[in-house]
């Protein structure tokens, strides 16, 4: 299995948001974080051109991008509360468990939770570690079931350098 994780494009000032009394998780992405996540996507879909799945924060923000990427890849999205920022990583094997040994699946959320994520995929440790840029995203690949300690990093790339590959 290969996990592609994607933090959400650029969602303006989140301090700004506030003031008009929404949410945070209303906030959504800017007119900038739109054209940054169509360019990076294409180039996301040039490097990994198959992808089974989309699993997407229910915050509006990155729902927008999982919006972006679903229409780039021709492919459905399911909303997951595990994917608030506020959720344990360790919830995420069973969600995972439920893929196929050969596909490859989309996450899309915040951080610091996906770096958090990250982390644990690679080295089992709950903590914060890798750092997303928003639009940013990182291939992790098991030979096992998905689980703390069981994930090999491949690659990891801003929006810029994703922009690139398109």
């Amino acid at each position: 299995m290969r996990i592609v994780i994607v933090r959400h494009a650029d969602a303006g000032d989140r301090e700004a948001f506030a003031k008009l009394g929404k949410p945070d998780s209303l906030r959504p992405l800017s007119t900038i974080g739109k054209r940054q996540m169509r360019s990076a996507g294409r180039g996301l879909v040039a490097l990994v051109p198959e992808c089974a799945r989309i699993y997407s924060s229910p915050y509006r923000r990155a729902r927008q991008t999982a919006d972006i990427l679903a229409t780039l890849w021709g492919i459905e999205i399911e909303e997951c509360d595990e994917l608030e920022p506020d959720k344990p990583v360790s919830q995420f094997p069973d969600l995972l468990a439920a893929g196929n040994s050969s596909e490859t699946i989309c996450i899309v959320g915040h951080e610091p939770h996906l770096g958090s994520l990250a982390t644990w995929l690679l080295s089992g440790e709950e903590r914060e570690g890798f750092a997303f840029r928003k639009g940013g995203a990182c291939l992790i690949r098991f030979w096992e079931k998905p689980g703390a300690a069981t994930g090999t990093l491949k690659w990891m790339m801003g929006p810029k350098e994703l922009a690139r590959l398109k």
